[in-house]
């Protein structure tokens, strides 16, 4: 992984917790395989999460009807972005992987973490119309959660009461997660071991397939990007539908959004 540069955008209060730890051990072990690591510590920064009129210095195209995506991407196109904002483009402009550290809250990320997200990946610098998922403007780049949970990974099973952990993460991976089930309920040396798994991880994360998804020119933009006849037919027979997003009325294909993508 030589050369390679990684930001890890992390979310949370303390410095003494497991997911600091994780986060550690990410700074420590990918500097010393040559890569060059920045930190957004979202918490530490004091990130503004409300998306508002005040993310665009001076005057909006239509302050009587405001719209962040169109007004963002008219401050974006003209330099007029705040600073907070503008900062973590560059961070994610030069970024190969990104890592997302944090907590998970209510089957989602923190509040600032998603304020981080709404901010920071605007219309017109992180995606287009026209250039989304599979054709997107950051194809080339690489993502990943890593987050610890307040409840053990049976209940997070597809007969679990919180459901399919699969479905709580389809909409937000590119690579398989890192998950770190419940570190608070398990001995110091259980904990130990989950941090060496990650480091283990590590050594060839780069160079880990992406997730499976189904190709963006499966759909037909014409018919309100519903899946083309002829991909629809194609799986007509099998057991499973394409991706848990995706599942044609079949059942949930197993493990979708857990497993690297063949």
């Amino acid at each position: 992984m030589p050369s390679k540069k990684v930001l890890i955008v992390y979310a949370h209060q303390s410095s003494g917790s497991f997911n600091a730890a994780a986060k550690d051990a990410a700074v420590e072990f990918l500097t010393a395989q040559g890569c060059t690591v920045e930190v957004s510590d979202l918490y530490a920064m004091k990130f503004k999460a409300t998306a508002t009129a005040e993310d665009i210095i001076g005057d909006v195209k239509n302050a009587d009807h405001f719209r962040y995506a169109e007004e963002t991407k008219l401050a974006w196109e003209g330099g007029n972005l705040c600073a907070d904002i503008m900062e973590e483009q560059r961070k994610l402009t030069q970024a190969d992987l990104i890592i997302f550290q944090f907590p998970m809250y209510w089957f989602t990320v923190p509040a600032i973490m998603k304020g981080w997200m709404d901010r920071v990946l605007t219309l017109g610098y992180a995606f287009t119309h026209e250039k989304r998922y599979s054709q997107g403007i950051f194809k080339d780049k690489k993502a990943m959660l890593s987050f610890t949970t307040g409840s053990q990974e049976s209940m997070f099973s597809a007969n679990g009461i919180n459901g399919d952990m699969n479905v709580t993460l389809w909409p937000l991976q590119v690579l398989a997660p890192q998950i770190f089930w419940a570190p608070s309920h398990v001995p110091a040396e259980a904990r130990g071991t989950m941090l060496e798994g990650w480091r283990t991880r590590m050594q060839g994360l780069l160079g880990e397939n992406p997730l499976t998804f189904t190709p963006s020119d499966c759909f037909d933009g014409k018919t309100g990007y519903q899946l083309k006849p002829e991909v629809h037919a194609k799986h007509a027979g099998k057991e499973f539908g394409l991706t848990v997003g995706i599942h044609l009325g079949k059942a949930l294909p197993p493990n979708n959004q857990m497993k690297a993508g063949v």
